[in-house]
């Protein structure tokens, strides 16, 4: 009770910040800005490019990466590496880059006072990139021995093996790491030429979390947004995965245990669906860690969650010395929470505590950034990143077990460890095989 009541506190705390301070949003040479008044000295900045995997084909995959650490890693036309780095240093900014599947992102981090110092930069940085080839050389060198290493990390490659499994033929499929051969043929100029065509006012958008005169922020933004070409319309591709059937995809690979990773169905985030499937996603994976690891000792951490892009899915993940044991314990629990459904107080305690992790996780800027971003890109309304309590108000028990019922059927398994130690029919058969007599947990 006290943990509850804490949360709500919280909650409540945010909810009038919020109210003092309230975000907006304007447009700057057609770009949207979206702007958080803090209420402390810290100022966020994240240029949104959208698009991600779905601006380039599955044999230039890497390049938006490349292109996105090339903006920082290779200088300028008015500094080179070591003089925008000591720049930066001096005042303690940070402007940087990075990539995921539905769009790239470029950051500016500073306390207010050294806004004006670090602002040029980044403006340097996404409108006159220098793309040095002997820098650009250096950082493709890292990016490829970065691969290297994880394809010996059975966790990173397990993951590129069944997003490549599930998402075959789909965009989804590319890594946003590109691929070391892909990599090899990258050039500087070449990375710079397709940073030039994404960066364009049509796939844009900008966010910016800080107290920053409205006047003061339309001069900065009209100033970087000048610079950046129209661009053809560009709208964000969503589609759905959906497994006919249940699959198993076995690699045989010297581990020490077996990983396997399962991946279904789950709502779009800008669905009505979407809030409850999270609930559900929640709760089921603290049942599968009660029956996985508590009651039958199969792993150490066995995993379940949805993930929430423009073709979202959902994840059971464990790894074990006893694959048969663990999807026959993993489908009798769908099974009986298919049929028995989450208690509602289960359901009533994940909404509060939920909404609560959501917003102590997004205290700091950057992280608020970040959630006002995804609200925009992914849900289509920023404003959704203020409302999450209220959303989650009139969820009830019925639409958490109708949603689970809904999206979590058939499963695309891959496996990575040794064949001899697994049935592939106990995966792939639509009879649930029967649980194994339970053992003490290690």
């Amino acid at each position: 009770m006290k943990n509850i009541i804490c949360c709500l506190i919280i909650i409540a705390a945010i909810s009038v910040h919020a109210q003092q301070s309230k975000p907006y949003d304007m447009m700057v040479n057609g770009v949207k800005v979206i702007v958080v008044p803090s209420g402390n000295e810290i100022i966020q900045v994240s240029l949104v490019i959208k698009g991600g995997v779905q601006n380039y084909a599955a044999n230039k995959a890497g390049i938006e990466k490349m292109a996105m650490k090339a903006l920082t890693e290779c200088g300028t036309e008015k500094d080179d590496k070591n003089s925008f780095k000591n720049k930066l240093d001096e005042v303690d900014g940070q402007v940087y880059g990075y990539t995921q599947k539905d769009a790239s992102y470029f950051q500016l981090n500073c306390i207010k006072s050294d806004l004006e110092t670090v602002w040029p930069l980044y403006v340097d940085a996404l409108t006159i990139p220098k793309f040095d080839a002997k820098e650009f050389d250096r950082i493709r060198e890292e990016a490829i021995n970065n691969l290297r290493q994880q394809e010996s990390n059975p966790d990173a490659d397990l993951q590129k093996m069944a997003m490549e499994t599930a998402f075959k033929g789909m965009d989804y499929a590319k890594s946003p790491s590109g691929t070391i051969d892909n990599l090899k043929t990258l050039t500087s100029t070449e990375t710079k030429n397709y940073f030039k065509s994404i960066l364009t006012r049509a796939k844009i958008f900008i966010v910016v979390v800080g107290d920053i005169p409205k006047e003061d922020l339309e001069k900065k933004m009209g100033s970087l947004i000048e610079k950046i070409p129209q661009g053809k319309t560009f709208e964000l591709k969503r589609s759905s995965y959906v497994p006919q059937a249940n699959s198993f995809v076995p690699k045989q690979k010297d581990v020490a245990t077996n990983y396997i990773m399962g991946i279904s169905s789950a709502p779009a985030a800008n669905s009505k669906d979407y809030l409850a499937s999270a609930l559900a996603s929640n709760m089921f994976y603290d049942k599968m860690f009660l029956e996985v690891r508590t009651k039958n000792g199969l792993s150490y951490a066995p995993a379940a969650y949805i993930t929430n892009g423009a073709t979202p899915y959902s994840v059971m993940y464990v790894t074990t010395k006893e694959p048969d044991k663990f999807i026959a314990v993993a489908r009798n629990t769908v099974d009986k929470l298919k049929k028995d459904g989450f208690p509602a107080d289960d359901v009533k305690n994940t909404k509060t505590t939920y909404a609560t992790y959501q917003y102590y996780d997004n205290e700091a800027n950057s992280s608020l950034c970040s959630m006002v971003a995804f609200n925009e890109l992914e849900v289509g309304d920023w404003h959704r990143a203020f409302t999450l309590k209220e959303d989650l108000q009139p969820i009830t028990p019925a639409d958490v077990n109708t949603v689970f019922n809904k999206y979590i059927g058939n499963f695309t398994w891959v496996y990575q460890g040794d064949p001899k130690q697994v049935n592939p029919t106990l995966f792939t058969q639509k009879a649930t095989p029967p649980v194994p007599a339970e053992k003490k947990a290690f």
